[in-house]
């Protein structure tokens, strides 16, 4: 393995993942909260694929980009949670330069789609808040099924530059990544050449799409704010801010930690790497467990039949 280090070559069979550099003596701790992250994250987001596929009353527009959130969150944790833990456990750092770009592709398309997802949604809670007579005629199922493919034709084309552009980079320095999984600016760094075409792609996709879905997230929410505010009492207020309140604290979960990453590596000249890559694991990791909760407990359509199921359960 340490002939491969320096090796000259222009297409790597495998490069050498590091975890979190600097940290390497605490991998087995920090592999437990990751583990107990990742174990609840799945049976959250199954619970909630369960719930709404057997409750008939769930089988509408809000529940379905519920599911897909569900669905993108399973695909982002999986992609790179063993990996991780196989590396804090076994110290198996090695990853095959095909399946790096894989990973690598899938984080940025599931990525681009669940911020697709919550534009979905809050186009949904629009509808319902500022038209409901007419929610259901506006997001039939048809249209629910058109959003849902765009989202994942927008996540899965764009996102196609950034491995496509990586494999032609000749790779002739070291394949040593110096992070846990593999992150595309890390990967690119490794490449003997100008690649300037991938960070200037990678910042664009990044900052347009992000800032595109929250300039849209943002509109409609002003919109939703001006029709809860018009409304005539304080009961009716209430009741309709609560129907967008676990779609508010599931965007807050989303982009604040990809808010928080961003800025840490940009400006952060003068933080410690490892504190970089857990904040970029934090990015990916946290939110798959945090929505299926946020929507556990303030849906309460979700919450009475979560009490259904366990109440039969223990009867």
């Amino acid at each position: 393995m340490s002939d491969s280090n320096t090796t000259d070559f222009t297409n790597p069979s495998t490069f050498i993942l590091m975890g979190i550099p600097g940290l390497e003596a605490a991998h087995v701790w920090i592999s437990i909260p990751f583990f107990t992250i990742y174990v609840l994250a799945v049976l959250g987001n199954f619970t909630i694929l369960l719930v709404v596929k057997t409750e008939p009353s769930l089988h509408g527009p809000m529940y379905y980009f519920l599911c897909m959130l569900a669905v993108t969150d399973l695909v982002l944790s999986t992609s790179i949670l063993p990996k991780i833990l196989s590396i804090f456990w076994f110290n198996s750092r090695e990853i095959d330069f095909h399946v790096c770009l894989t990973q690598m592709y899938v984080i940025h398309c599931f990525s681009a789609m669940e911020s697709g997802i919550f534009v979905a949604m809050a186009f949904d809670r629009y509808v319902a808040i500022c038209d409901p007579l007419r929610h259901s005629t506006i997001l039939t199922n048809t249209v629910v099924a058109k959003i849902g493919l765009a989202v994942v034709l927008r996540g899965s084309i764009l996102s196609l530059p950034c491995p496509i552009l990586a494999r032609q980079w000749p790779y002739c320095r070291m394949n040593i990544i110096p992070h846990s999984y593999c992150e595309h600016i890390a990967v690119v760094k490794l490449a003997c050449t100008d690649t300037s075409v991938s960070s200037y792609y990678s910042l664009s996709f990044a900052f347009l799409m992000t800032g595109l879905d929250v300039s849209f997230i943002a509109m409609s929410y002003i919109q939703i704010l001006r029709a809860i505010f018009s409304l005539p009492t304080k009961d009716a207020q209430l009741k309709s801010f609560g129907t967008c309140s676990s779609h508010l604290c599931a965007i807050l979960t989303f982009y604040i930690p990809d808010l928080f990453s961003s800025l840490t590596h940009r400006f952060g000249h003068n933080v410690p790497r490892h504190f970089f890559i857990l904040s970029a694991n934090v990015y990916l990791v946290v939110p798959p467990l945090l929505h299926p909760l946020i929507y556990g407990v303030r849906t309460k359509e979700i919450r009475d039949k979560l009490l259904q199921l366990f109440t039969h359960k223990g009867v």
